[in-house]
């Protein structure tokens, strides 16, 4: 299944009918994988642990949106269920116009009530290197 949440304009997750954009602004922290050997003379040993080394961890926030739409978009992660991988574009700002697509899967979500009708859903993005 390749479900897309797309940050371009006129794109959108793959089963809505309008464009669903994350705000422009969001985290991305990325950790090293390695093994390191520790020896007790303070000297260390460190080796890159596996072909797709860098954890990436993306944190995404669709702010003050309609009920409706914070609640489309928890159900689409729920029916995910943290296992099944979407596709994100992430702009990239050094060349106009090109995306940096990759898979993710989403592992955790928060929603809040805003004021009225509008809510905030946060969410985390875990990049997974698979097919």
């Amino acid at each position: 299944m390749a479900l897309g949440i797309m940050q371009n304009d006129g794109s959108n997750i793959t089963g809505f009918t309008s464009a669903v954009q994350p705000d422009k602004t969001f985290n991305r922290k990325t950790t090293p994988r390695n093994f390191v050997v520790q020896f007790g003379d303070g000297y260390e040993q460190r080796l890159v642990n596996g072909i797709n080394s860098l954890q990436q961890e993306l944190n995404v926030v669709f702010a003050t949106r309609p009920k409706a739409q914070i609640d489309d978009l928890a159900a689409f992660f729920e029916s995910l269920n943290g296992v099944t991988k979407f596709r994100f574009d992430i702009a990239n700002s050094n060349k106009t116009g090109n995306t940096e697509t990759i898979k993710v899967v989403c592992s955790e979500w928060t929603q809040s009530w805003e004021y009225d009708d509008y809510y905030t859903l946060n969410a985390t993005f875990r990049r997974v290197y698979e097919a």
